[in-house]
C-alpha cells in the first residue's frame, strides 16, 4: 500500500504497570489467581459528574441491571480496593517514575497535579470510577521517520481483572485493582507501520530503562 497516498495517520496509547505498591494504598502489586479469601457482591449506579449530567455510556451500563462479584485476596487487597476506606496518599514512587518518563519524553510537566475521577460502572472498579492524574503534555519522541508528538502522560490506577462475564453478573479479581499505570498517548504523527513499530519499541525501551516497571505479558 502507498501509505503516503492514503494519508495514513496513526497514534498509540500505551498503558504500563509499575512495580512496587499500589497507587492509593500499601498493598503490593501482586496479581493472585488462587481461590479468593473473600467474595463480595455489589451493585453500581451512575452518578452525575462535574457538569451535573450523567454520562450516557455509564447510564447505559446501569440499565443492564447487572450485579458484580469480586474476588478479594488478603495478600494484595485491603479496604481501599472494596471502597470501604478512603484512598491513602498518592504513591510517591509511582509519581516520581511518571515524572522521569515525562522528562525522557521531553514533555512539559503541569504546574499542579490533581486526581480526577472517570465514571465507570461496568464493574471494573468497585467505587464506580477510576482515579487518574494528568502529569505532562506536549512531549515528543524522535524516530528515523520523523518526530512523533506525545500528547499526554497520565498516572492512573489499573482496573479489576475480569474473570468471567455472564448474563446476571460479572466476576472480577480485585488483586489487579489499584496497580499504578503510566498512560502515554501519542499524537497521530505516525504515517507507516514501520514507524508505528519503531515508536512502540522505543517507548517500551524507555519505560524499561527506569527499572520501575513490571515485566511480562499483560503488564
Amino acid at each position: 500500500m502507498d501509505y503516503k497516498k492514503l494519508k495514513l495517520m496513526v497514534g498509540l496509547e500505551i498503558h504500563q504497570q509499575l512495580d512496587g505498591k499500589k497507587l492509593f494504598c500499601d498493598c503490593p502489586t501482586l496479581i493472585v489467581d488462587d481461590n479468593p479469601d473473600t467474595q463480595l457482591l455489589r451493585l453500581l449506579r451512575a452518578s452525575a459528574g462535574e457538569t451535573g449530567k450523567v454520562d450516557r455510556a455509564a447510564k447505559h451500563e446501569q440499565l443492564k441491571e447487572k450485579h458484580f462479584k469480586y474476588q478479594f485476596y488478603n495478600s494484595s487487597c485491603c479496604l481501599v480496593e472494596i471502597d470501604e476506606e478512603p484512598p491513602h496518599d498518592l504513591n510517591k514512587d509511582a509519581l516520581e517514575t511518571a515524572l522521569i518518563v515525562a522528562k525522557l519524553l521531553n514533555a512539559e510537566i503541569i504546574d499542579e497535579i490533581q486526581i480526577m475521577r472517570k465514571i465507570v460502572v461496568d464493574g471494573s472498579n468497585v467505587g464506580g470510577f477510576q482515579r487518574t492524574a494528568l502529569i505532562a503534555t506536549n512531549g515528543y519522541l524522535e524516530t528515523s521517520y520523523g518526530r512523533v508528538g506525545i500528547d499526554c502522560i497520565c498516572l492512573e490506577e489499573d482496573s479489576a481483572k475480569i474473570v468471567r462475564r455472564g448474563e446476571e453478573f460479572d466476576l472480577y479479581n480485585l488483586s489487579r485493582l489499584g496497580i499504578p499505570l503510566i498512560e502515554i498517548g501519542t499524537c497521530p504523527d505516525i504515517h507507516c507501520p514501520e514507524q508505528a513499530k519503531e515508536c512502540a519499541e522505543k517507548l517500551g525501551m524507555m519505560l524499561r530503562s527506569t527499572n520501575k516497571v513490571k515485566r511480562g505479558l499483560g503488564t
